[in-house]
């Protein structure tokens, strides 16, 4: 991409984000990120979110998610926020800087618990974007898979993952493998995915276990 294309698409996506509903409507509701209406509305539908449950976040940053998760899940549920970036704290969230991927990271949030398991895992993680199609569709289906070996570890039975991953070269797959594991499996794209955006959410419920 030309530095004049560059400069263009982002002075476009700059009015675009300035004049988005979505995001005068988390100013106004104290949100950080108007990401944090996705999980609002996927919450709504499929009431994901209850008191008492254990919650990890990742891709946590800046933490619209979890300001939203918090609220619903009550005092006695313990949530942690994982992210690559430094997140402001959150009253009541627990909060790792670091790169999930990692095995350390890994097991700096298992020995937060105890090694107990978790009752729901959110990611809201996605790539880096090159702007290379195939690259970046291999890059978010490669990320949702380690998001989802993983969480096969850490979740009780009949725990939930919610994750997001883009539209494309091995969705399907991804998705009949995450059925083998859970007994449903369910794509949302709430009304704050941005409508050429190919991110969707896949939503899966009752984990069956190792």
């Amino acid at each position: 991409m030309s530095p004049d294309k560059k400069h263009r698409f982002g002075r476009n996506w700059m009015n675009e984000h300035l004049n988005d509903s979505y995001v005068k409507k988390a100013k106004k509701s104290g949100y950080r990120a108007r990401s944090a209406f996705k999980l609002e509305e996927i919450d709504k539908k499929d009431k994901l979110l209850r008191p008492g449950l254990n919650v990890v976040d990742l891709g946590a940053a800046p933490g619209g998610w979890c300001q939203y998760a918090r609220k619903k899940l009550g005092k006695k549920s313990r949530l942690i926020a994982v992210d690559l970036l430094p997140i402001e704290p959150i009253e009541g969230v627990e909060i790792i800087q670091g790169d999930f991927t990692e095995e350390q990271v890994r097991q700096q949030i298992n020995d937060m618990v105890d090694n107990k398991a978790f009752d729901l895992v959110l990611s809201d993680m996605a790539p880096n974007i090159s702007g290379i199609a195939l690259a970046d569709q291999a890059r978010s289906i490669g990320l949702a898979e380690g998001v989802l070996d993983w969480s096969l570890s850490v979740l009780a039975v009949d725990g939930g993952l919610l994750m997001k991953v883009f539209q494309g070269s091995g969705f399907d797959p991804l998705r009949k493998e995450i059925l083998s594991n859970f007994r449903s499996v369910a794509v949302r794209k709430p009304g704050a995915s941005r409508s050429r955006s190919a991110e969707v959410y896949l939503l899966a419920r009752g984990f069956k276990g190792i």
